[in-house]
């Protein structure tokens, strides 16, 4: 069947061409999922999230090996990898994709605008085109936005209330992504209420990265705030551990950092994304449109502090922190 579609696809001269959904269900009663991902293979964080969707999934009634095929292909924040991973994923006949992260659904919608897809962890769906409004998607895309640009600037507050002493922070941000802009500029505005002096640094390559935090840390009363994004992620070890050779308090996004040694995290819950997105997908698998299901926020925060990390910084958290925490990793 795989060959024939294939082929029918040829004879149009290689226009897209989407099989009706209920054509799809009626093959043996299997639907396809593809899952484009921006972590890494193996990534203990990306398998605990991918396994809260399945799980979810499951729950909904889709069970892989039964009534749902699911392949998933691991992006990894490299460019080259992921476009040809879309390209892969789409050219299955998937009924629907699920993806995660900036840097996976812009090639997905370069590479089809009409399979489904449902995207999780994308800060700014609408100011990267990706979709028409939030409350009606428009195309072939909707999903779970990562968060709002203002949570950034509640990264430099929260960076000055455990250390007080900061009056310089670096800000390290992707510049190839909407986001990446967008994140710094709320933070920037932020800056002058809370006397803080913000410095970018780019996050394009490890040795770049070295240099600049390096550099920075040569003047006192410094701290660092890791924006979202890809690139975040993969460079996720070295920054913690140039945050804590160059003795500087860090704030990052999610628990995950802390989690592995970063001092304090606050954003949004991302396996609760997963589970969300499921719903979505099931919405999908029974008939119903990504145009019509708006973009939704998160609607779960977290915020987590390491006392370990803390105590080698010798910084002491307020207990108006201790008090708001959901985890604390001693």
């Amino acid at each position: 069947m795989a060959i024939g579609r294939r082929q029918f696809i040829s004879a149009l001269g290689g226009a897209t061409f989407a099989w009706p959904l209920a054509a799809r269900a009626q093959q043996g009663g299997v639907r396809r999922i593809s899952e484009l991902l921006g972590f890494a293979e193996g990534n203990p964080d990306g398998l605990r999230f991918i396994t809260a969707f399945h799980q979810s999934l499951q729950e909904l009634g889709w069970t892989e090996g039964r009534n749902v095929r699911i392949d998933t292909r691991w992006g990894a924040g490299n460019t080259t990898n992921t476009h040809k991973y879309a390209a892969e994923l789409v050219a299955l006949g998937p009924d629907v994709i699920m993806t995660s992260g900036a840097s996976t659904i812009g090639p997905l919608l370069e590479a089809t605008r009409t399979v489904p897809v449902v995207f999780v962890i994308v800060p700014d769906p609408v100011g990267a085109g990706f979709v028409q409004s939030l409350s009606r998607p428009g195309g072939n895309a909707t999903g779970f936005m990562m968060m709002e640009y203002n949570l950034s600037g509640k990264w430099l507050e929260l960076l000055k209330e455990i250390a007080p002493g900061v009056t310089r922070a670096a800000i390290l941000r992707d510049t190839s992504l909407a986001a990446g802009i967008g994140q710094f500029a709320i933070i920037q505005s932020v800056a002058p209420s809370v006397g803080v002096e913000v410095t970018p640094i780019d996050l394009r390559d490890v040795a770049e990265i070295e240099r600049a935090v390096a550099a920075f840390a040569q003047s006192a009363n410094g701290g660092l705030i890791l924006t979202a994004g890809p690139l975040s992620a993969l460079h996720r070890d070295l920054i913690i551990t140039l945050a804590a050779r160059y003795k500087l308090p860090a704030v990052y996004d999610t628990r995950d950092y802390v989690g592995v040694g970063g001092l304090i995290s606050y954003g949004p819950n991302f396996i609760d994304q997963f589970r969300r997105a499921a719903g979505y997908v099931d919405r999908i698998l029974k008939g119903e449109k990504p145009a019509d299901l708006p973009v939704q926020a998160p609607t779960k925060y977290e915020l987590v502090i390491n006392l370990k990390t803390a105590k080698a910084l010798g910084l002491t958290f307020p207990q108006s922190i201790l008090a708001r925490a959901d985890e604390v990793i001693e």
